[in-house]
Formats: C-alpha cells, structure tokens, sequence
C-alpha cells in the first residue's frame, strides 16, 4: 500500500524552538593608534553614520583618523563623540584598534570587554595575553576572522594591498639616482624591460606580479607549491615564468633581476631562500622589497626597518623591509578594513552581543583568541605554550 508520507515523518518529532535574540546598543571605543607608525583606523566615517544610524554610540580620541586623512569634524558629523581622554575610550564596551594593544593600553581596558584588533603573535608577550586574560577580556584577532566561504577576509585584503604596494615602492626606490639604477620600472619602446624576481605566489605574490605585469616587467615567480604556481598563472593570463623553489635557478634569475619581492607567508617563520652570496651576485642598485619581514624574512640580509627609515644598503642592493606596508598607504587599507569590520559590528548587535553572534557565525567564532579570559586558540596556546579551551566547546 502506498504511503503519501515516510513512517519516519509520521512520528513524533521534539519542537525545535527559534532562538530569540535581543538587539543590544554598542558603546563602541576607538582610540588612536601609538605603535609602529600605524596610521590606519579600523572604521571610516561612513562607517560610523550607519552604525550610529542603527543606534549605536561610538567615542573616539582625538586625531585618531589623521593618518588616513580623517578629521574629528568628518566623524563628528557622523555622529561619533571626540575626546581627548585616551581612558575614557577604553572604557567601553567594545574597544576596536589596528595594532594589538600594549601593556598601558591593556591597563586601561575594562573587564569584560570585547576588543577587536590584530593580534601579530610573532610580536608578542605571554605577559600580555595573561593580562588580558585576567580582565576576563573577549578578543578577536583580524588574522583569525574568517568569512562565509572559509577565507580570511582582513589578511586577504591587507596582502593585496602590501603586494601591489611592493612593486609600486621598489619602482620609486629603483628610480632614485644615489641608491638605486635611477631606471623606470615599465617597457618602453626599444628599452629592454626590468626584470622582477617574486617569492612566493600566495596573495602577496599574486598582486604583486598582477602590479609588475601591468608596468611590463618581466616577471618570474617560484614557490614550493605547484598548485599555486598553476593558480596563479590561470588568474594572471599573461606571460609569466614559474618554477619550485631550486636555489640554482633563483640564483641565475637574480643574477639579471632588478627587484626582488620576498612574498612568503606562513603560520612560522619564514624559511631563508635567499643566502647572502646571493645577494652579493644582484647587480648593484637593485632593490628587494622583503614583505616576509614580519616573519623573519627571506633572506640572511633582510633587515627590519621603518617607515622613517625605511632602507639599508647591503652588498649595493637595496633592502626594504618595513613589516606593515599597508600602513604606508593608510586610507585605502582603512576603507578595506571598514567594509570588512562594520558588518561584523551589526551583526554583534543584532545578535545581542558576542555571544549571540559567535553561536551562529562559525567565521567570527574562529577570530575569538580570548573567551572572557579564557584561552581559546590552539595557535597561541602552541606558540606560548599554554592551556587553552577549543572555542567551539563554549557554543555547543
């Protein structure tokens, strides 16, 4: 005898009842950054509006959108309150920053804030985790967000922009007359073009080839993976020499090379592939741009440097090793990290707070590096060696 329906659905099933969430108002902390010659800001004033439009209270130090080219007067109209005391910022609720904070900042911080930031783990103290532990802190790490199809948003966006700055930097420094060739980056008519050397074909490699193309370089690019190598010469659709990584064949390409691009990123160090006896066969006025600098860097002569200071000169290359490039380019990086952080921020909202919004959006629960002080990311507790609580055991 047929059936219209399945045994199985004729059964008595248990209700699942919706989840009600409670809309919370945000007081939202910005304050201004001090560390390394970060000039970027989390939120740009459109970004305000729309917040402060959906209810929510954001307070601001004095001159924190300066080095992006914003002006207190563009974010008080959008409806943010200046000050000029840095304490009071720090004692709202959720406290958004650039650079992680450091040890008078995490002073300031009240217990059970929600502080977003980026966490840059290779920079960092365990003294520093175990204060914000302490304050039974909830922190969110850029580097650890993810999106809905399982990439991780603010890291992808920060790399294009050091990859296509890298190459737009080594042609201004191969350009000056005193430290470098004093020769265009581009193919001229009847001018051989310059020869670019990338290491490393991720997000940063992938710009920066898709930026030195764009002037007509001639670009080769190695990495140990075959598979990005493939991806990336599919996304360029230009002429393009690939290779692993074999220490004889990046020693002929940088033989002829004008500019090299350290382009390796990783969860540890950066491994050495260039040794300094390569560095000493480069033609002299050659530039490397070492965008792997915050990890260590790629070769035995990469040096850290600043944005005040930004070059060395070594075996007559010059070496560029400045660890947060986007920086240098300050509106555009604070209008890629709006677009990505202000819908984080509604969604918190809409949720009724962290809570609410880490149970249903895995990719947020996975930036959470601090559960109202408890440890929650294996990464740092490896890299500290501590203790810590899988995050996912706090939503189950």
């Amino acid at each position: 005898m047929l059936r219209p329906f399945p045994q199985d659905i004729l059964i008595p099933q248990e209700e699942r009842l919706a989840i009600q969430f409670r809309k919370s108002e945000l007081l939202i902390g910005i304050p201004k950054e001090i560390r390394l010659q970060e000039k970027r800001i989390c939120l740009t004033p459109d970004a305000i509006g729309t917040l402060v439009a959906h209810g929510h209270k954001i307070i601001m130090e004095s001159g924190a959108g300066e080095g992006a080219n914003f002006s207190d007067q563009d974010y008080a109209e959008m409806g943010a309150r200046i000050t000029y005391d840095t304490e009071e910022v720090y004692k709202s609720n959720i406290v958004l920053k650039v650079e992680p904070p450091d040890f008078k900042e995490a002073d300031y911080l009240q217990p059970n804030t929600l502080l977003i930031s980026a966490l840059q783990i290779k920079t960092q103290r365990e003294e520093l985790i175990k204060k914000l532990q302490q304050k039974k802190i909830t922190a969110v790490a850029f580097e650890f967000l993810k999106d809905d199809q399982n990439f991780f948003p603010i890291v992808r966006t920060q790399s294009e922009i050091a990859g296509t700055a890298s190459v737009l930097i080594a042609a201004e420094l191969l350009a000056k007359s005193h430290i470098g060739k004093n020769l265009l980056l581009g193919n001229i008519s009847g001018v051989p073009p310059a020869n670019v050397v990338i290491i490393g074909a991720g997000t940063v490699g992938e710009f920066a080839a898709k930026t030195a193309l764009g002037l007509g370089a001639v670009v080769k690019i190695f990495d140990n993976s075959v598979s990005r190598l493939r991806r990336l010469k599919s996304l360029v659709k230009k002429e393009l020499y690939t290779s692993t990584i074999n220490p004889n064949l990046i020693l002929d390409a940088l033989q002829r090379a004008d500019v090299l691009i350290g382009a390796i990123k990783g969860k540890s160090l950066t491994p050495i592939v260039v040794t300094e006896p390569m560095i000493q066969m480069m033609q002299e006025g050659s530039v490397f741009i070492d965008v792997s600098i915050d990890r260590g860097g790629i070769s035995e002569t990469s040096e850290l440097t600043t944005h005040s200071n930004p070059v060395v000169l070594k075996h007559g290359v010059v070496h560029y090793g400045v660890p947060n490039i986007p920086a240098r380019y300050a509106r555009t990086a604070s209008l890629s990290l709006s677009n990505i952080i202000q819908p984080y921020l509604l969604e918190i909202a809409e949720k009724g707070g962290i809570d609410g919004a880490a149970r249903l959006n895995k990719g947020l629960r996975s930036g959470i590096y601090i559960y109202k002080g408890v440890l929650a990311n294996k990464s740092v507790a490896e890299w500290f060696n501590m203790k810590y609580k899988d995050i996912n055991l706090f939503f189950i």
